[in-house]
């Protein structure tokens, strides 16, 4: 079967972009090179090396020539850019190497312009909605409130996307990720670290008294309606979030997880976080639903996968 996209993953050996990769894949007509530097993703997460449609290259986006050549080579139809920094401790701790992802985002959008890329997609945050100023949180709705150096770089990493289409003409699509959880992700994550915690019956520690709600999207449903996005000429140049608008406070997560995985884990309250642990999240996915073709997966429905997946492990 003759190829017909040719499409880039930078950030592909993490949770959301090995799983984009994954489901790509089953297309033999779609040929797939994932770019990741590994400092945060892992080889373990990506497709068989043995697939004839499939590459990774060891590259890390925020160096200009490393991913010039690549590009330059492969003449891509599409690129996924999540590359990025992630997590709230770990962007908390790095608020430099968080700011050289802006590089990476510029490396990816001149080199798209110039190499015939058809569109950009762009994995930005729930992070640029700061604390709300809205229940539930609109696309359009962007505060600006947050001085958190990921939600600015995201902030930016958005506003370079539309430039770059007024300017140039290179059409995106922006993706606002809200918690994403499943198989693939690390366990810097809430959801992957109270059930590990649950299943080894240790404690399960929350932030503060737990009131801070926050909505989880199971991996699939990420997927399902990403790769949908792509291949909706209607969707050029739009921002979708991308999340579940099912709202749950930590603390419910936690007895939620004691229960589907039948833990008797104690709950233990630590002192609140400093800064980045907002409110409330909860996102209007009206945008998103246009492109699913079946109801989500409810979070009891999601943990119990997660719990499955992880019982295989042993």
């Amino acid at each position: 079967m003759a190829i017909q996209k040719k499409i880039l993953i930078t950030g592909g050996a993490g949770n959301i972009g090995s799983s984009l990769a994954s489901k790509l894949l089953v297309n033999p007509s779609n040929y797939v090179v994932v770019v990741d530097n590994l400092s945060t993703g892992s080889r373990s997460k990506l497709p068989a090396a043995t697939l004839s449609n499939f590459q990774f290259i060891k590259a890390d986006a925020n160096q200009f020539n490393e991913l010039a050549s690549i590009m330059l080579s492969y003449q891509f139809d599409y690129v996924f850019h999540y590359a990025a920094v992630v997590g709230v401790s770990r962007t908390l701790e790095n608020p430099v190497m968080v700011l050289k992802d802006i590089e990476g985002i510029r490396n990816v959008l001149d080199l798209s312009k110039n190499t015939g890329v058809k569109r950009v997609f762009y994995s930005s945050s729930s992070e640029v909605y700061g604390e709300p100023v809205t229940i539930p949180q609109y696309e359009e709705t962007t505060p600006l409130n947050s001085r958190l150096p990921y939600a600015v770089v995201k902030n930016v990493g958005e506003a370079f996307c539309r430039s770059y289409y007024q300017e140039f003409g290179l059409p995106y699509s922006v993706f606002r990720f809200f918690n994403t959880y499943g198989p693939g992700q690390s366990e810097d994550f809430v959801v992957p670290r109270f059930l590990r915690a649950a299943m080894q019956a240790e404690p399960i520690h929350i932030y503060g008294d737990g009131s801070q709600t926050r909505t989880f999207c199971y991996v699939d449903d990420n997927i399902e309606a990403t790769m949908a996005i792509m291949d909706d000429p209607s969707s050029l140049n739009q921002t979708v979030n991308i999340g579940s608008d099912e709202e749950l406070s930590i603390l419910e997560l936690a007895k939620l997880v004691k229960q589907v995985s039948g833990s008797t884990s104690p709950i233990v309250h630590l002192p609140p976080l400093k800064e980045g642990d907002m409110a409330r999240r909860k996102p209007d996915i009206s945008r998103m639903k246009n492109y699913l073709a079946k109801p989500l997966i409810t979070l009891e429905q999601g943990i119990a996968l997660l719990h499955q997946s992880y019982l295989k492990e042993k």
